[in-house]
């Protein structure tokens, strides 16, 4: 049976376009970021607390820069496919693919060129479908038929064809939504095997190492844990991902995300391969990449939490810091050790003593390592990193995390603050100065 007729074919053709954001965007496009000017040039307002009788004082740099460096990214890939142009789209993928090229906080540009260019589709279908129960004159196929005809167009170009698969999954998982299999409609579950389905037809065309493409392998990545497969499948699948962007944290931490029992994997694989990929990556990350995969894996389960191997854990964190110190990095380990371990209690007694050991090393983060604040990340780190989070204000999403690292900073630097001392960040990390 054909895919549209498997995806309810009696729905009607999408009409009204959804309508995004415009934003300037230079003549070079894609290398244009409204991104924070250099560490050294701290020409910020710092943000200032009267923490009892001293005062502490930490630049915080244009709190959604990061944010808005994704925008612009997104906007050209959005621009260029409403202009219907592929060609021009393709090529600055594949180049800043190919050069690895990623915001400040380490997103690759690809990927965003990419998201972009599907957003409209994307966009259209998850308004469609957010009852769940879409109206059956609901236009639900013209935006995804309308880029299975470019595809059709460009048969053999790896990059259309990500974007196209990408579509296709996007839109399984709007069909489908994040409950358990028994709560999902019949028809539902239907569609989403179906965008799966026609996703994996399209992706078998192209090998992510033949393409020197982390953006395809992302992407397969992303089929084989969304349809299903063995864990050795899988781990393959992450292995080659890792291997053509051994840079990417996301890579590492998604896999052990979907090493998790309630994924695709066990207890037992997770740390076999955390391990694995520490020893693979020695040296680029040290132990650090055990750390990244355990990194969102220990935050959402309390049984691989108290599995894990604490020492090994804590020097990576400490090797990821010596090899990659910018303070993107640096606000993301100290958040996550402070913000996501150091929440509420579980109730688990080996997973609460891990957690307030990992807690605890924000601590030497802070004082060996921090120079500025970056608040989107503390916020994030209060909702434990959710990709599925939607943020309507990200000014008042910014403050939130403000407000989360104040605190945390004032009761870390309690007993200076209460000498009357007042605790200043500077280039160099924090700073006592008489009050």
């Amino acid at each position: 049976m054909a895919f549209a007729e498997r995806l309810m074919a009696p729905l009607a053709q999408l009409r009204d376009k959804i309508t995004g954001p415009q934003l300037s965007l230079a003549q070079d496009g894609v290398l244009q970021t409204h991104e924070p000017a250099a560490p050294h040039a701290r020409d910020t307002t710092p943000v200032s607390t009267d923490a009892g009788v001293g005062d502490l004082s930490i630049p915080c740099p244009d709190p959604t820069a990061e944010e808005r460096a994704r925008d612009i990214h997104q906007a050209r890939g959005l621009k260029l496919a409403r202009l219907d142009d592929w060609t021009r789209l393709s090529a600055e993928i594949t180049r800043t693919g190919k050069a690895r090229q990623k915001t400040l906080g380490g997103t690759p540009v690809a990927d965003l060129l990419a998201f972009g260019a599907r957003s409209d589709v994307v966009s259209a279908a998850e308004h469609a479908l957010i009852s769940g129960r879409p109206d059956p004159k609901a236009p639900l196929m013209a935006g995804i038929e309308a880029l299975e005809r470019v595809l059709a167009d460009h048969p053999d170009n790896p990059v259309i064809a990500t974007i196209v698969a990408q579509t296709h999954m996007d839109l399984g998982w709007a069909w489908r939504g994040t409950g358990w299999d028994v709560e999902v409609p019949l028809r539902n579950r239907e569609a989403f095997s179906a965008h799966f389905d026609r996703a994996g037809d399209i992706l078998m065309e192209f090998d992510p190492k033949d393409e020197d493409s982390p953006l395809l392998a992302a992407a397969h990545c992303a089929l084989i844990t969304g349809r299903g497969g063995s864990v050795r499948e899988v781990v393959s699948r992450y292995d080659m991902w890792m291997e053509l962007d051994p840079k990417n944290a996301r890579a590492f931490r998604a896999m052990g995300t979907h090493l998790l029992p309630r994924w695709h994997g066990s207890y037992e694989r997770l740390e076999l391969e955390a391990r694995r990929a520490a020893g693979r990556t020695y040296d680029l990350w040290g132990s650090g990449a055990y750390a990244w995969v355990m990194f969102d894996a220990i935050a959402q389960d309390s049984e691989a939490c108290a599995r894990l191997d604490l020492d090994f854990f804590l020097d990576g964190l400490t090797d990821i810091l010596k090899r990659a110190s910018d303070q993107h990095t640096v606000n993301l380990l100290a958040a996550y050790c402070a913000n996501t371990m150091g929440a509420t209690p579980t109730g688990h007694d080996e997973t609460d003593y891990i957690r307030i050991q990992i807690a605890a090393a924000a601590d030497e983060i802070v004082r060996e390592y921090l120079t500025e604040l970056h608040p989107m990340l503390w916020a994030h780190a209060a909702r434990g990193f959710d990709n599925g989070l939607r943020v309507r204000c990200a000014d008042k999403f910014a403050a939130s995390g403000q407000a989360d690292a104040v605190r945390y900073l004032s009761q870390l630097f309690r007993r200076e603050l209460a000498a009357g001392k007042s605790v200043v960040f500077t280039d160099d990390g924090p700073e006592l100065q008489s009050g």
